[in-house]
């Protein structure tokens, strides 16, 4: 069987950039591969600067887009990787991601890590996750 892979862009900057948002690869399922998503608008500037719920929300916003795109939800996620640059900070605001997978009745596998910094200076979280369908 061939494999199929289309890309999922609900915005065209990251195209610019060399990566695309996610990519469905079909075979006898569907599998989506989201880029990790953190707090950016659709023009790709990042918003929210010093404020981890309002980044953590728009970060979910995100992965929510790209798997509308691909006809899938949080409920067809099956990895979610979770960096942070302030662990403690974001599990002070984790019932944000929380509420909305438990929402979706879906929890994913996850793996959070603290790193020193993410691509952009003032972000402070970014979302990657796995997807079938």
């Amino acid at each position: 069987m061939t494999t199929e892979r289309t890309a999922v862009n609900p915005w065209m900057w990251s195209v610019e950039m060399g990566y695309n948002q996610g990519e469905i690869v079909a075979g006898h399922t569907r599998t989506l591969y989201c880029s990790g998503q953190a707090a950016m608008g659709g023009d790709g500037k990042p918003l929210h600067a010093n404020d981890m719920a309002a980044q953590l929300a728009l970060s979910l916003d995100n992965l929510e887009a790209i798997l509308s795109q691909a006809d899938m939800s949080l409920a067809n996620l099956v990895r979610l990787n979770v960096y942070t640059t302030d662990v403690d900070l974001l599990f002070q605001h984790y019932g944000v991601l929380a509420s909305r997978l438990g929402a979706a009745r879906v929890a994913p596998t996850t793996t959070m890590l603290g790193v020193t910094r993410l691509a952009i200076p003032t972000l402070m979280v970014e979302l990657e996750g796995i997807a079938v369908g």
